[in-house]
């Protein structure tokens, strides 16, 4: 299989006319870009105009900052091959999917949010005519510190693996940036602030 056969723009039945906005939810490890998710998602819950995505992960269902729905690889497959998502890729060893209900939530023209990856944004911007990309993001300084403070890996593989990762979102895409390397406060309310200005554009 191609690296883009996953795109499928056409089923959605999506077109910038007649569809809400997804706000994609990118950044580094260490970054807080779940924490942050957490944060937004509480802050508007019970909110109709706006839908956090469960996303479909080949991983233990509790592991992670994330709600997510947990499937083995065969069955993620199979969802796939059936259409069940709007978006899929690979990363670090895992299947990530976007289920394909979302269209649902855009047609009503309500506000999804979905947590993603920078290297499946191409993929992203093929299904959903109008995208919103927010990068959540620190000072290499600040994602050291963090990362160490997992115990995952040594100081040098975390340098090595900063060193070589870009802390901004390559290509043509509408981006706003969320600097994460002060309070959380600070940072849960520029998501939400970001998130806001989005409601029913």
């Amino acid at each position: 299989m191609s690296p883009d056969a996953n795109i499928k723009p056409a089923n959605l039945g999506l077109t910038e006319a007649t569809a809400g906005t997804l706000a994609v939810v990118v950044g580094p490890s260490g970054a807080g870009k779940d924490t942050l998710m957490n944060l937004a998602a509480r802050h508007f819950a019970g909110r109709p105009d706006v839908h956090f995505v469960r996303r479909v992960i080949t991983r233990d269902g509790d592991a992670g900052n994330e709600d997510h729905r947990s499937v083995s690889e065969v069955d993620f497959d199979a969802m796939e091959q059936a259409g069940a998502f709007a978006v899929s890729w690979e990363a670090h060893g895992l299947k990530y999917g976007i289920p394909a209900e979302v269209a649902e939530e855009l047609a009503r023209d309500n506000l999804v949010i979905a947590n993603g990856s920078r290297s499946a944004l191409h993929r992203f911007q093929a299904a959903f005519p109008r995208l919103k990309v927010i990068n959540i993001t620190a000072t290499r300084e600040v994602l050291a510190e963090r990362l160490m403070a997992r115990g995952r890996e040594s100081r040098e593989d975390v340098l090595k693996r900063l060193e070589r990762s870009a802390l901004t979102v390559q290509g043509s895409y509408d981006v706003v940036d969320i600097d994460n390397s002060g309070t959380l406060e600070e940072a849960e309310r520029a998501i939400i602030s970001v998130l806001e200005a989005l409601v029913g554009k």
